[in-house]
């Protein structure tokens, strides 16, 4: 049935969306100690790298969520806090997350200045957060930052028959959105969108001259003839 209060190009919709229970944003650092990492092959010849052929000021690092399972929330439970006087049930949240570090390093200026990859590591920190988030509800965590840093970096010399092994200690920063949300079918009064206006095609150039060069042509060959 047709609303009268309702504008000539809206209708009454139903659609199916998710309503927003709570929404934090967190932000968290802490430190990571990746220890007896070999060093790679030399990409030129193929052999085993040592601790003289790198830059230990050039060591970096890149972080990322990991492949399988990254972010896993462990279980909620529910607590009673008093919030502005009055007394609400929220939910104690506990959350794990996975990351992948991966360690890289520049080969010295004689051999290259190459930067190669000297190994991965997978890691897990766990952390709780209070939120609106009663049973039924899915709790959504996005990183809005994730990055890291190279804090110390050393490299221990190894035996003939074992490799050089690089010692790093890497800090993680990570700002994440975190939200409790729940699917439902909403009603409400909107209008539907239109395709845009299609864009015309530009005009076709007008035939152009190539500029003349009168520093030397006319003009050169007119004072050439005055001369003669």
């Amino acid at each position: 049935m047709h609303d009268d209060n309702l504008d000539v190009d809206q209708e009454l919709l139903c659609i199916n969306t998710e309503k927003v229970y709570d929404w934090i944003l967190n932000e968290a650092n802490f430190d990571l100690s990746l220890t007896d990492l070999d060093l790679p092959l030399n990409p030129n010849n193929g052999d085993d790298l040592e601790c003289d052929d790198i830059d230990l000021d050039s060591v970096s690092c890149v972080v990322s969520p990991a492949e399988i399972d990254p972010i896993v929330i462990l279980d909620r439970e529910d607590q009673e806090f008093v919030v502005d006087g009055a007394e609400v049930t929220l939910q104690l949240v506990n959350i794990r997350k996975n990351f992948e570090v991966t360690i890289f390093v520049d080969l010295i200026p004689e051999l290259g200045g190459t930067t190669v990859e000297v190994g991965s590591a997978e890691f897990t920190r766990c952390e709780q957060v209070i939120l609106c988030a009663p049973d039924g509800t899915d709790i959504d965590v996005t990183y809005t930052d994730l990055d890291c840093f190279v804090c110390t970096a050393s490299c221990d010399t190894g035996t003939t028959t074992e490799a050089d092994e690089l010692d790093v200690t890497v800090t993680v920063r990570l700002c994440q959105s975190i939200q409790s949300t729940f699917d439902v079918t909403l009603e409400i009064v909107a209008g539907f969108c239109q395709p845009r206006d299609i864009l015309p095609f530009p005009p076709c150039p007008a035939p152009a001259m190539p500029l003349q060069c009168p520093v030397v042509f006319p003009n050169g060959v007119a004072s050439n003839g005055n001369n003669g």
